[in-house]
C-alpha cells in the first residue's frame, strides 16, 4: 500500500485549498461529536489556537496535522478530504469552539448496504510525497473495505525509492500509463508496461519505480483497513507550534 511511504517522504498537499476546505469539515465533525475546541487539542496534541486557524481557513492542514486529527479523533482519514456540501450546514457564525453546538443527525450505520461513490476522472484529494503523487477516488466513502489510489510514480531507480513499503492485507496494482518496474522482497524485479497487473500480499516489502523518462500512472487497491493504514502513516517533517 503506497501509504506506507509517508514514513520516509515529506508531505506536501497539492493545491488542497482548491480541492476542498478541510477546516469546516473538521468544524462539522466537532460539532457533531459535541467537542470543543480544547477537548479537540487535549486528544491530538495540536495547540487550540492552532486548530481555529485551521477551521477559520487562515491556516493550511498539513500532513502532520492530518495525521495527529485523524489518530487522535479517531476517524478515517479521508473525511477530513470529504467535500460534502453540508460541510458547514446550520454552522452559527456566534459558535465561537469552545461550547458545544446542537447535536447533529444520526451518521449512517455501519454496513449499510447499498453505498456508491462516483468519482470523476483525475479528481479527488491529493497528496505528493518524493515517491508518489496520490489522488485518492471514493474519498467521501467511509469504513471501506477496499482503498483505492491512483499514483503517479515519481522515483526513477530503486535507490531513490528507499525503504520497501509494506502494510497489513492485500494489494492489487495495475499499469494505466507508462511503464514501471515492481520491486519486492521474495522475487526478481519485473517491468510492467501499461495494462499489466499484480496481486500481492501487502506484508511483503514492495516498491513501483518508473522506467524511462515518461509519465508512469498506477491504479492500486489495497485490502487493509482504514486504521492498519493509518498507523504506518509516520510524518518526518516536524511539527511547528503557531
Amino acid at each position: 500500500m503506497p501509504a506506507a511511504s509517508f514514513r520516509k517522504s515529506e508531505q506536501d498537499f497539492t493545491d488542497m485549498s482548491q480541492l476542498i476546505d478541510p477546516g469546516a469539515v473538521l468544524r462539522k465533525l466537532r460539532i457533531e461529536r459535541k467537542l470543543t475546541l480544547s477537548d479537540v487539542s487535549k486528544l491530538t496534541g495540536l495547540p487550540v489556537s492552532t486548530l481555529s486557524k485551521v477551521e477559520t481557513g487562515k491556516m493550511p492542514l498539513n500532513y502532520s496535522k492530518l495525521l495527529r486529527l485523524s489518530q487522535g479523533l479517531g476517524l478515517d482519514i479521508t473525511r477530513l478530504f470529504s467535500a460534502a456540501a453540508d460541510a458547514t450546514e446550520g454552522d452559527s457564525g456566534g459558535e465561537t469552539g469552545d461550547e458545544p453546538a446542537a447535536p447533529a443527525p444520526a451518521p449512517v450505520v455501519a454496513g449499510t448496504n447499498g453505498r456508491r461513490s462516483l468519482t470523476r476522472a483525475m479528481e479527488g484529494p491529493s497528496i505528493r510525497t518524493t515517491t508518489y503523487d496520490y489522488i485518492y477516488p471514493a474519498a467521501d466513502l467511509l469504513r471501506k473495505s477496499l482503498n483505492p489510489m491512483v499514483l503517479d510514480v515519481q522515483a526513477r531507480s530503486i535507490g531513490e525509492f528507499g525503504d520497501l513499503m509494506r502494510h497489513p492485507g492485500e494489494e492489487y496494482a495495475m499499469v494505466l500509463e507508462g511503464q514501471c518496474e515492481f520491486h519486492c522482497d521474495l522475487y526478481a524485479p519485473v517491468v510492467m508496461n501499461k495494462g499489466d497487473s499484480i496481486y500481492f500480499d501487502g506484508v511483503m516489502g514492495h516498491a513501483y519505480v518508473a522506467v524511462g523518462d515518461g509519465p508512469c500512472r498506477i491504479l492500486c487497491v489495497c485490502s487493509a483497513r482504514d486504521e492498519e493504514l493509518k498507523s504506518a502513516l509516520q510524518p518526518v517533517e516536524s511539527e511547528r507550534t503557531i
